[in-house]
């Protein structure tokens, strides 16, 4: 058996370090917004023959400084998405012409699917939904987990089991943020509403794999004695820790194939789930039991 809640404090600075880690990546960097959450242009492409290589389109339109920085991204088998600042129609049909000058020929063709414009007013719309929803989830959760556990009222009340998922998921969630924070900054990856629902998927999957081991630990509570609260806990931990594991393998490696084989539009929500389903399995079984252990230790510190 292994004594995982002896060593929660080794668990807590490594949380710790982590979390700072993150909020220091977001005041110094930022994410950096798409234009779901900037405004800007989306233009979609396709050619007719073979489709040219990213660096080469990229090279092509860094020739138009006066364009500003452009995001290429592959779409489908013959396509490229490019997302920009907006753009006049004399910008607009000048990248076109430039694409079409270096890349297109009589047997390859470029054709444009679309051009979109999303207004600052609907970016800022995306962006508060985005948060309301965000905070709506977390609120669900501390009233469900609070009514789920209301029968537990000794060593640990029924909210506290509320908190310590919240924490759980804050950090969570926090730290993937963090890490597309330096993402952003190094490599110029960018947060859009796909990165947002990840976001959320993220908070469900959390609250599911912290319940296993929480409701075990309130199962143990109701049908035994507690003589040691922690000893308790760790033997929930162990009872659970290879069906949570498990579980986070068999779904990671789900979305590690999207992320191989999926289409460029959902890159940042399939990296983004990678990144949470793995804190995610690491706060379930090494900090949101050892949390509810520490408070109940600190309880009986106090006078």
């Amino acid at each position: 058996m292994v004594n995982i809640i002896a060593k929660r404090n080794i668990f807590f600075t490594l949380s710790g370090f982590f979390v700072l880690l993150s909020v220091w990546a977001l005041v110094v960097f930022g994410l950096k917004p798409s234009i779901d959450f900037t405004g800007g242009s989306l233009m979609a492409l396709q050619f007719t023959g073979p489709r040219p290589e990213l660096m080469s389109l990229q090279s092509t339109l860094s020739t138009l400084p006066a364009i500003g920085p452009v995001l290429v991204q592959p779409s489908g088998e013959q396509g490229y998405t490019l997302k920009l600042r907006f753009i006049t129609e004399d910008e607009h049909q000048q990248i076109l012409s430039k694409i079409r000058t270096v890349h297109g020929s009589e047997n390859n063709r470029v054709l444009e699917d679309r051009l979109e414009t999303i207004g600052p007013a609907i970016s800022s719309t995306l962006k508060q939904r985005s948060w309301m929803a965000i905070i709506a989830v977390a609120v669900t959760v501390i009233l469900y987990v609070a009514y789920s556990f209301r029968k537990v009222s000794q060593p640990v009340q029924s909210w506290k089991f509320g908190v310590s998922t919240i924490i759980s998921l804050v950090h969570n969630v926090g730290i993937t943020v963090g890490i597309f924070a330096l993402l952003g900054h190094y490599y110029g990856i960018q947060v859009d509403i796909p990165f947002v629902v990840a976001l959320l998927t993220i908070l469900g999957y959390s609250v599911n794999d912290n319940i296993v081991v929480l409701d075990r630990i309130r199962e143990n509570l109701l049908r035994r004695r507690v003589s040691d609260f922690a000893v308790l806990a760790n033997n929930a931990l162990n009872e659970t820790l290879w069906r949570s594991l498990n579980t986070s393998f068999t779904i990671l490696l789900v979305f590690v194939a999207l992320f191989i084989f999926g289409d460029s539009s959902i890159f940042t929500f399939s990296l983004a789930l990678i990144i949470g389903i793995i804190i995610s399995a690491y706060s379930s079984v090494f900090l949101a039991a050892p949390l509810l252990v520490a408070w109940e230790k600190w309880d009986h510190r106090r006078p």
